[in-house]
């Protein structure tokens, strides 16, 4: 076993200095490895080979979306039954009327959803999300949108609904979250704005916050598969270091920085991987 060990990951002279795990076999391996770990993972938790997971909820919603404001010195909200019905209600037309914007494409704006459940409002927010598959990626995603992040700790709010609803959007299964915030009406007739609102603009988040997402969003399986990923890429890079003890043959051809591709391959690898979870929307 542990001659075996030391000729898939280690350079010597009994492996011409090239590991069995980043030859082409292994590498092979590797791969089949870290798909078999996510294909397995959904399949257990989904029971669909290409399903994802999700944990996201109204009640981790709301209580991440507090523990941000009070941590940005604002005082938390409070859950509200009508808004989070509002949001229900918003999920509900997008997935019917088929868009992803905040007003519908017959003009309708999000405060019509408000009125529909009678909340009278003097201020009021909107924040959008789909297909993330985690409640820490959501905050994070919104924290790090100048507007989303208005939207999330605007002091003068005070009620929060949440909505979280899966349907078909485009042809394809889509998660959306709807956040509605609000200011109750003290003295204001229902169905008449007091104050117009602002709205959180829909976009795609920079790539530093995609990673972040995506970081946010990984599964054991994902994190298991990147570890095997992170030993490989260590192999490649030791191995680089031996290049000099090639056989000459080799060391006249591209193999002489084998292990130099093979990890900056890998490490892409790793990196698309990651990347596949941060492809939520805002």
């Amino acid at each position: 076993m542990h001659h075996h060990i030391k000729l898939a990951v280690i350079p010597h002279k009994d492996n011409n200095y090239r590991p069995h795990l980043i030859r082409r076999y292994g590498i092979v391996a590797i791969i089949f490895v870290v798909a078999g770990l996510q294909f397995g993972y959904n399949l257990s938790t989904t029971g669909n080979i290409l399903g994802r997971e999700s944990d996201i909820t109204i009640s981790s919603l709301f209580e991440q979306t507090n523990q941000t404001r009070v941590q940005a010195g604002v005082a938390p909200l409070k859950l509200n039954e009508k808004l989070d019905q509002a949001a229900y209600l918003k999920a509900q037309d997008m997935f019917s009327d088929q868009y992803w914007a905040h007003d519908a494409p017959d003009g309708t704006q999000p405060w019509k959803w408000f009125g529909d459940v009678g909340y009278n409002y003097d201020e009021a927010g909107e924040n959008l999300a789909k297909n993330f598959t985690s409640t820490s990626a959501v905050v994070l995603a919104w924290f790090n949108s100048p507007e989303h992040k208005a939207n999330m700790i605007k002091n003068s709010y005070q009620d929060v609904g949440f909505a979280v609803v899966n349907g078909e959007l485009d042809g394809q299964s889509t998660s959306i979250v709807v956040a509605l915030y609000g200011l109750p009406a003290v003295s204001a007739v229902a169905g008449v704005q007091t104050k117009f609102p602002g709205v959180a603009s829909i976009g795609q988040t920079n790539i530093l916050t995609q990673f972040a997402v995506a970081l946010q969003s990984i599964n054991p399986a994902v994190m298991a598969g990147l570890v095997l990923i992170a030993i490989a890429i260590i192999v490649a890079a030791f191995s680089h270091a031996y290049r000099h003890k090639l056989p000459k043959v080799l060391r006249q051809t591209w193999y002489r920085h084998h292990g130099l591709y093979k990890a900056v391959g890998m490490a892409s690898l790793g990196l698309a991987i990651i990347f596949l979870y941060g492809g939520g929307q805002i």
